[in-house]
């Protein structure tokens, strides 16, 4: 009766325990409107504007809301046009648009790995294959180019980059932006740069000298961005897509998603109508929250340093951490005991598709003594370990 693009919706050994632990640190959150962080009481009042109660449906959106995000680019100092800026009402959504857009059903995309694990689920429910390539970490994470030479097929139709990549933190370099861009320009493939976590630089240098898809001209690329992250405000439901490279293919591909786009008509009047002045006030939200995963990334360091069998990967930018951990047993016991004997929770590695063992990941979001608190438990228990 039911389509198989659905994944097993069985609840697994470490869903249970969750659902079972009754108190315990969180180091998994998420949802910056839960982690504290100063939200002015009339943030959303631009919502209520008398203009939105007439409705002008645009596929791409309202140009003056695509204006705001060209503008919020030429603060990061890249130059977009808004006519190539499509409105959505997700990261999630604009995946799903642009699976649409450049694959029919079995073509394929190319996902890092270790990633996002909500990739797995996008691709399916659009009938697009997901075949890995690697990051690879030396001191800093990095795009494995020999492994998109040897995941690529005739029918791949687009490298998928996160930049900084999430959880590994890892932006990618001019050098392979540059390399993607001729790799991809040359066979016809397009790329999809979620930039979602831009803005949250751990490591200037590497932010610096980060490359930036959308104005590169040898391949068609779409970079992705939204008010979830770079202003705090998930709930409000605007993102965006950005388009760049060769022009010709650019407007062919801007035609064709016209189309897509106003199939759905997705993103809501009110929230086009606040766009410009949620994007300004937004950067007061990711400054409380840029300080706070900086200081906890400190406290992340600082206690680990303590911890000999344990080390913090270096990570470049965005709002997670990746401890390696000893392999005493398998991560989803060690993620449980941890649940369970020290009341603190992290996610495995295995949750974001880490090609082998022992890899924890912790966000940088909550409150600091929350942090501090649940760092410490995960360091007492492998002080502990290490004695014994």
């Amino acid at each position: 009766m039911f389509s198989s693009r659905l994944p097993d919706l069985s609840s697994n050994r470490l869903s249970r325990a969750i659902e079972s632990a009754r108190a315990f640190v969180d180091l998994t959150e998420s949802n910056p409107t839960q982690a504290g962080f100063d939200y002015p009481r009339d943030l959303l009042d631009p919502l209520s504007r008398v203009e939105a109660l007439t409705y002008t449906p645009s596929p791409f959106g309202a140009l003056d809301a695509r204006r705001a995000v060209a503008a919020d680019y030429a603060r990061q100092g890249l130059c977009v046009a808004p006519e190539r800026i499509v409105l959505t009402a997700s990261t999630s959504e604009a995946y799903s648009l642009l699976f649409k857009l450049l694959a029919d059903a079995g073509d394929e995309v190319l996902v890092p790995r270790p990633s996002y694990p909500l990739f797995d689920h996008l691709t399916r429910l659009d009938t697009v294959v997901a075949r890995p390539y690697a990051l690879d970490y030396h001191g800093r994470w990095s795009i494995d180019v020999d492994s998109i030479e040897r995941a690529a097929t005739p029918r791949t139709r687009a490298v998928l980059v996160v930049t900084p990549n999430n959880p590994t933190g890892s932006y990618i370099s001019r050098d392979e932006c540059d390399w993607l861009a001729s790799f991809c320009g040359n066979r016809g493939i397009a790329i999809v740069a979620d930039e979602v976590f831009a803005d949250y630089a751990l490591d200037t240098n590497a932010a610096a000298g980060s490359g930036r898809v959308v104005i590169q001209d040898r391949a068609l690329a779409f970079a992705l961005g939204g008010l979830s992250k770079s202003a705090g405000l998930p709930q409000v439901k605007l993102g965006w897509i950005a388009a760049g490279g060769p022009a010709a293919q650019v407007d062919e591909a801007l035609r064709r998603l016209d189309v897509i786009c106003d199939a759905y008509l997705s993103v809501s009047t009110p929230v086009q109508i606040a766009a410009a002045e949620l994007i300004a006030r937004g950067e007061d939200i990711r400054s409380q929250i840029v300080e706070r995963v900086r200081a906890n990334l400190h406290t992340l360091h600082a206690r680990i340093a303590a911890v000999p069998a344990c080390s913090v990967r270096h990570t470049e930018g965005g709002w997670y951490a990746v401890l390696q951990v000893p392999s005493f047993e398998p991560e989803e016991d060690l993620v449980v005991r941890l649940l369970t004997e020290h009341h603190v929770l992290a996610h495995p590695g295995y949750f974001f598709d880490f090609p082998r063992e022992s890899f924890l990941i912790v966000s940088l979001l909550p409150r600091p003594g929350v942090f501090a608190d649940g760092i410490e438990r995960i360091a007492r228990h492998f002080d502990c370990t290490s004695v014994v």
